[in-house]
């Protein structure tokens, strides 16, 4: 396993970090069983970064992870990011809620389902823009007073806001949507972003020395190399929810994901490693937030790093990208 170290962060984070949504099973083929087999697994292989979140299977994930640690007492030996600010009905509709007595509540369910009296990183997991920075803030210093979180991290925020915010309380971390294909892209599962990823958050977190975990790094397995130009995914799926992925708009990215398997193929590498390794060669990526469906998916992931993109496979990489920059 490969570690990087960034200066707002004291531990040493494996490049490939386990992220957890899929563990709430609202994705295909997946039980609780199998993720706790890839937590063991992963701590095995060096993975020590584990990114979750309440929403993730309606507290589900947390609930798993939480157990799967437990049970091969392995909670000292990684680092949480858990996330907060993202509420749900019985319906399963979600509101925004940074306030400070949300959070407040919040951070207690999140402990409790963890079975931990710590977060490692508590990242607030989209912007709100009903509650003033400075009251989040607030709730987040007593959060790390009483030693429920040790560093902050903010997902899905505009640079502005993540300026402004630290302003208010130290910002360790920064998440966004972030892969070959979705570079600087405008919409997330419909949910317009506002902000750039290549063009303004990787020259903010290398400039300040945050953490930067880019998410969907396999672009929710279209970068895996495993979708056909059909339905790829079950009527329950939540994949299905993302217009790129199941819209008019898939052709075009299905088509520059088959181009990028082609190059992948000429060289001899699976393309999943192709494009994890994208990200991983990059300075300004701390973690790569990847899911894993079974131990197998998981070796398969971690085996890139065991080998680099040179700068003739990357010039081609680059020639297929160019249409991408900014979709």
């Amino acid at each position: 396993m490969i570690y990087k170290k960034v200066g707002k962060i004291a531990e040493k984070i494996s490049v490939i970090g386990i992220g957890c949504w899929n563990f709430g099973g609202d994705w295909d083929s997946m039980d609780d069983k199998k993720s706790s087999r890839i937590v063991h697994a992963a701590i095995e292989m060096g993975v020590n970064f584990f990114d979750v979140a309440p929403v993730y299977g309606w507290g589900h994930s947390e609930s798993v992870l939480g157990a799967a640690l437990k049970e091969g007492g392995h909670r000292n030996n990684v680092l949480i990011a858990s996330k907060g600010g993202l509420l749900w009905n019985e319906k399963h509709e979600t509101t925004n809620n940074l306030s400070k007595a949300s959070l407040l509540k919040e951070i207690d369910e999140t402990l409790t389902r963890l079975q931990t009296d710590h977060v490692d990183i508590y990242q607030m997991h989209w912007p709100d823009p009903n509650v003033p920075l400075e009251e989040t803030a607030k709730a987040l210093e007593e959060m790390k007073r009483a030693g429920k979180i040790r560093y902050v991290g903010l997902s899905n925020f505009s640079q502005t806001d993540v300026e402004k915010m630290m302003e208010y309380t130290d910002v360790h971390c920064q998440q966004s949507l972030y892969n070959m294909l979705e570079r600087n892209t405008e919409s997330y599962h419909s949910i317009p972003l506002d902000y750039k990823t290549e063009k303004e958050v990787l020259p903010n977190v290398r400039k300040f020395g945050q953490a930067f975990l880019p998410y969907s790094p396999l672009f929710q397995g279209l970068l895996a190399g495993k979708f056909h130009s059909g339905s790829n995914f079950s009527e329950n799926d939540i994949r299905n929810a993302n217009p790129k992925l199941a819209g008019p708009a898939f052709r075009q990215y299905f088509d520059g994901a088959e181009q990028i398997k082609k190059i992948a193929e000429a060289y001899g590498k699976p393309m999943n490693e192709v494009a994890l390794n994208w990200l991983r060669q990059k300075e300004e990526v701390t973690s790569i937030i990847g899911g894993a469906s079974t131990v197998e998916q998981l070796e398969q992931n971690i085996q890139c790093t065991t080998w680099d993109i040179d700068d003739e496979m990357m010039d081609k990489i680059d020639k297929v990208l160019e249409p991408f920059e900014n979709l």
